[in-house]
């Protein structure tokens, strides 16, 4: 089930205090901000953090107080609902809880490893934070090593194949090691097939497996595992279209000498998600697989245009600008692979952004969307390499159009101007809309001060600059003001799109974000602090 359609959970760890002034931090709410992007505080930064004990201190509060348990359900619940945004701090969290005194949160924390950690680059995560938590003693222990195994045991035999030969190591850590300091038994046929290739390769599968008689299951895994091998010997171009079709290998089993191949792409291309063929049209561009007018250029446009597909993949209107914007910029990061971009795949782009906007489920709030004109909007974001006034109007183009209550102003210092973004209005019709003359300084008050001289009652204000300064007024007193005159806990987001380190939140209001640069994981974490899940 997708992750957006369960129904909501009530949350294991749960604490709300009530001030005269709105509802404060909590532990509970730095420790799912903690598990949802990485920090406590109520800071978002584009720029991800090394993990520590030392920002995680509302995690060892609840863990040391007794709570371990709470703690593990809580990661679960997270997770299964789509609100973690960086994987890394779950796996972090559920390290430290599986190394803690307390027998029962380590018993908690380590039957939920075959749950959390879905592939095998977050389980080699996973225990690179436990060698990185340990304390002297070794951390292969028997409890450890019945969580690895039953990691490996808790999979059919072609799932695994599938999994091990996509993702052969990550930190530090190969399957190779996982088994062999897991002790590791397989308690079914396919899975000890799949040990014996991982540990002694495909020569010692032959050895065992070659000349025996295999059940129906034990053969299949025995012929994906020989297509992955015939895949990276074979220098027969019809032979490797072939093993891609027949067992549906992916980019990531394929070696790199055969992707120069344009058969070979478009066997891949043929079962590859929508989402991940437009994160590779800048090298099928490259390397001239797409060529203008072409038919393979036709299906390519035809693919990302399907709205079936798009709605399948619930990918949000803004990853795919990004996609846009930098397969239009005609270079990837730091110019090492080129191409001219081909009109026809920008203007199937431009229709997947805009098909996609109506994907996006609404959180039924009152929004306040304000965009600083005081300085010029040319700059790049922080965090996803496109212009801060393409970032703008798109976020107020998906806002506009899902968001059934929702209000667009521009302002600058002493002016705040409605502004109309229709649906009908393509991305550049919206930025023009944004694009003023600069001038005077940044008061991200003046939306909030606007609004309440309006009588506009809003539940979300959201302000999007590329200023490094404040203002005059103190914008989070500004806030409560408006919050006592319209009997609301109005929230407040302020984007600081080309910011590193800026925050104007107040450290004890939980109804104040800011967000510091701006990438596709902005845009979930902006929707779990509406919904009040940060």
């Amino acid at each position: 089930m997708d992750p957006a359609s369960r129904p909501e959970q009530p949350s294991a760890v749960n604490e709300q205090v009530l001030t005269s002034s709105g509802r404060s931090v909590t532990g509970a709410v730095c420790l799912r901000r903690f598990l949802c992007y990485g920090s406590e505080t109520s800071t978002y930064n584009t720029k991800e953090h090394p993990l520590g004990i030392e920002n995680a201190l509302s995690l060892m509060q609840f863990i040391e107080g007794g709570r371990g348990c709470e703690v593990v359900e809580e990661i679960k619940r997270l997770n299964s609902e789509g609100h973690t945004v960086r994987p890394n701090p779950s796996l972090f969290a559920l390290a430290v809880c599986s190394q803690h005194a307390e027998c029962k949160t380590r018993q908690c924390a380590l039957r939920a490893v075959k749950e959390l950690c879905r592939t095998p680059a977050r389980l080699f995560t996973f225990v690179q934070y436990k060698k990185e938590l340990k304390e002297g003693s070794g951390m292969w222990g028997r409890a450890l090593r019945r969580a690895v195994t039953d990691w490996y045991n808790s999979q059919d035999g072609l799932s695994l194949a599938q999994a091990v030969t996509k993702c052969n190591h990550r930190a530090g850590w190969s399957h190779q090691d996982l088994l062999r300091l897991s002790h590791m038994k397989p308690t079914n046929d396919t899975v000890a097939l799949v040990c014996k290739y991982m540990t002694k390769g495909w020569k010692g599968v032959l050895e065992v497996y070659g000349d025996k008689e295999k059940s129906e299951d034990v053969q299949k895994v025995f012929a994906y595992l020989e297509a992955v091998e015939k895949a990276k010997h074979s220098t027969d171009e019809l032979a490797i279209i072939h093993l891609i079709e027949e067992h549906q290998l992916e980019k990531e089993q394929i070696l790199t000498n055969h992707l120069k191949s344009k058969e070979v792409w478009n066997a891949l291309l043929k079962e590859m998600p929508v989402v991940v063929l437009m994160r590779h049209l800048g090298r099928l561009t490259a390397d001239k697989f797409l060529s203008p007018g072409s038919p393979d250029v036709a299906a390519i446009c035809e693919r990302i245009q399907d709205e079936t597909a798009l709605k399948k993949a619930k990918t949000h209107p803004f990853n795919i600008l990004v996609v846009s914007e930098n397969y239009k910029r005609g270079h990837g990061k730091r110019g090492k692979l080129k191409w001219e971009p081909d009109c026809d795949v920008v203007q199937s782009l431009d229709f997947a952004f805009h098909k996609s906007i109506s994907n996006v489920e609404s959180t039924g709030k009152r929004f306040l969307v304000a965009v600083d004109v005081s300085s010029s909007l040319s700059s790049v974001a922080h965090g996803s390499s496109i212009s801060t006034v393409a970032v703008a109007a798109a976020m107020c183009m998906v806002l506009a159009q899902t968001e059934p209550d929702t209000q667009v102003v521009v302002f600058s210092e002493g002016a705040v101007v409605p502004c109309a973004i229709s649906s009908d209005m393509t991305l550049m019709q919206a930025a023009a809309q944004l694009i003023q003359s600069p001038g005077g300084s940044t008061d991200s008050a003046l939306p909030i001060t606007w609004a309440s001289e309006n009588d506009k009652t809003v539940d979300v204000f959201i302000i999007f600059t590329n200023n490094q300064t404040f203002g005059r007024e103190n914008t989070a007193e500004t806030l409560q003001t408006y919050r006592q005159k319209s009997g609301t806990f109005s929230k407040l987001i302020v984007c600081w799109m080309i910011g590193s380190s800026l925050a104007i939140a107040d450290p004890e209001d939980c109804g104040i974000l800011d967000i510091c640069g701006f990438d596709s994981r902005a845009v979930d974490v902006i929707r779990n602090f509406v919904l009040d899940v940060i």
